[in-house]
């Protein structure tokens, strides 16, 4: 049911997973669904639960890891660049249109808080996409943290400054932890629990980015494209006591977003849905969304 892949993504080569259902043949092509992780994760950390989900409904998966990070190749490594994994992302889609079991005309994405934003640009830019699910999404980070208060966004900005002149004179990016520390990139304590739990299943999975990756984030806004993805059909995956992506912007964007579209909040925290027992409700949701748009 899965195989190794490697796909070329501007000249980077992208290493992932192929999952295709049994029935799934160049005689019986099936649909699939293209994914890739969150903020600095890569694809062991859960992503087969959900791709053998998909797979159980019928549906194929082509799961892989940004260039940079994990088994892809790519240099510098753990520097996230939000558009250059949408152009990793788009060559996935082209990878996937190719494949003999899979129908070129029902692709759909799916993505998980950071790449749930990615999926968001998907729907709006990319019109081989037939249906997106967006699970705990990035909406737009400097949103959130200009809920925060001015401190901490000012604090974060002059930081970016600094490392862009720092750069710009000569030196290197520098580096900071995902996790595990006050100063770290995702500081909230349901996100050091997760990853330290994953980063057992994930070897090639590293606790840095660079300082830059913030930076990059805070330019990235999806909710900015929201009204662009219809009539693709979205589904965003909520989560109630979401402190790394807040529900209310997750709520903004379903509003501003056409038909047709759906919203299930789920009464749980960030990293809940990738866990027993809330993934079964966050891949349930996924698969009826995809099948009642991809087929099977």
């Amino acid at each position: 049911m899965r195989t190794d892949i490697e796909l070329v993504s501007e000249g980077v080569t992208c290493r992932g997973w192929l999952y295709v259902p049994e029935r799934g043949s160049a005689d019986a092509p099936v649909p699939a669904i293209v994914m890739a992780h969150g903020f600095s994760a890569v694809k062991e950390m859960r992503l087969d639960r959900f791709a053998e989900a998909f797979a159980a409904a019928g549906l194929a998966s082509v799961v892989f890891d940004y260039r940079g990070l994990g088994a892809s190749d790519g240099e510098p490594r753990q520097d996230l660049d939000p558009y250059a994994q949408l152009r990793d992302y788009r060559n996935a889609i082209s990878f996937a249109r190719r494949r003999p079991e899979i129908d070129p005309a029902r692709i759909g994405v799916w993505g998980s808080s950071y790449s749930g934003g990615h999926a968001l640009m998907l729907g709006a830019l990319d019109r081989r996409v037939r249906a997106v699910v967006a699970q705990v999404p990035l909406i737009d980070a400097y949103a959130w943290l200009r809920g925060l208060g001015d401190e901490p966004l000012a604090s974060l900005l002059a930081a970016q400054i600094a490392e862009r002149e720092r750069i710009y004179d000569g030196g290197e990016p520098a580096m900071m932890p995902v996790t595990g520390d006050p100063t770290a990139a995702l500081a909230a304590p349901d996100a050091e629990a997760w990853f330290g739990a994953m980063a057992k299943l994930a070897p090639t999975w590293r606790n840095s980015v660079t300082l830059r990756s913030w930076e990059r984030i805070l330019e990235y806004s999806p909710l900015r494209w929201i009204d662009r993805i219809a009539p693709t059909p979205l589904l965003i995956i909520a989560a109630e006591h979401d402190v790394v992506c807040p529900v209310h912007l997750a709520r903004e964007a379903f509003t501003r977003a056409g038909e047709p579209k759906k919203l299930v909040v789920l009464p749980v925290g960030h990293f809940d849905p990738y866990e027993a027992p809330c993934f079964t409700a966050a891949s349930g949701a996924a698969v009826e969304w995809f099948t009642t748009h991809l087929g099977r």
